[in-house]
């Protein structure tokens, strides 16, 4: 890891605390050569003064509103745990009063659901959870270093029971691999059993861009033998690789979600989570929290 002093922290209304990350998921669109990263992926960049730009950014806020980490690079990476920085900026957004919605894969969130909890009692936080794969086995091949699906459940749930809405990421979907109807029910079965607010899923499949494609398909060659060259023939250089499964499982999904009161559709779900509940932070019980 490296540290640099960031010249600002919020653009508009979200926040990227590090920059790389140590997970190694093979599909990683972070790596695409797009974003110009300077330095090795796995070499994170950490904003050491992360907390200090929010503090006096929120400060200068003339409205509240949702502030988002973890749209670029997951802000509980295994550094997190030693320095907390994450951690900081959540106590910063509770004594401003402002909502928040974490995106992870990881389980270290749950070190952080005291003040999660309270940012919700005020105004509002979601926490936002990756699932791509039912099964573990298969997780851990294709998110070697990040907690199982089932223990990523185990956060679902504990977040219900604390009252704190939650939102499942069901992509990316690797063609031939985790896009079946088995894999996709499991995927649902978690989302219905720990009360998950809404799903995003931008299709049955992912994207591949240069930077990201050569990882992808090295992990292909490790794991895959041979899924390289169906994809070649497939997609050759194409930027949305989509399953030839696409259609029947988003409307099974799509079924799915209706009759369990699960939001569905990206332009629901964000505008759910985007909106920022004006009620009075110095009188809490007034305002009616969102829970399962």
């Amino acid at each position: 890891m490296h540290f640099v002093n960031a010249k600002s922290i919020l653009t508009p209304h979200s926040m990227n605390i590090y920059r790389g990350c140590t997970h190694g998921c093979i599909y990683c669109d972070s790596r695409s050569k797009c974003y110009q990263f300077t330095h090795d992926f796995e070499d994170i960049e950490v904003k050491q003064n992360a907390p200090e730009l929010l503090e006096e950014t929120l400060r200068k806020k003339r409205k509240r509103c949702m502030v988002g980490t973890g749209a670029m690079c997951d802000p509980y990476i295994p550094l997190e745990k030693e320095l907390g920085i994450m951690r900081r900026c959540l106590e910063i957004l509770e004594k401003h009063n402002f909502g928040a919605t974490v995106q992870t894969k990881s389980n270290l969130v749950l070190r952080d659901l005291d003040i999660l909890s309270r940012i919700n009692r005020k105004t509002k936080a979601v926490v936002q959870m990756t699932l791509t794969t039912a099964d573990d086995s298969l997780c851990k091949i294709v998110e070697p270093a990040v907690c199982p699906t089932s223990e990523r459940f185990e956060v679902l749930c504990r977040c219900k029971d604390e009252g704190i809405p939650t939102v499942v990421w069901f992509s990316p979907l690797l063609p031939f691999i985790n896009d079946t109807r088995e894999n996709l029910d499991g995927i649902l079965d978690y989302c219905v059993r720990a009360g998950v607010k809404a799903i995003i899923c931008f299709g049955i499949g992912l994207t591949l861009r240069d930077g990201n494609r050569e990882y992808f398909y090295a992990a292909l060659d490790r794991h895959f033998p041979g899924l390289r060259e169906r994809y070649m023939r497939s997609y050759g250089n194409q930027y949305v690789v989509s399953s030839p499964n696409e259609t029947r499982l988003m409307e099974r999904l799509k079924e799915g979600c209706r009759k369990n009161g699960i939001i569905f559709g990206t332009d629901s779900v964000f505008k759910w989570m985007e909106d920022f509940p004006e009620n009075d932070p110095l009188q809490p019980d007034l305002f009616q929290c969102f829970s399962m």
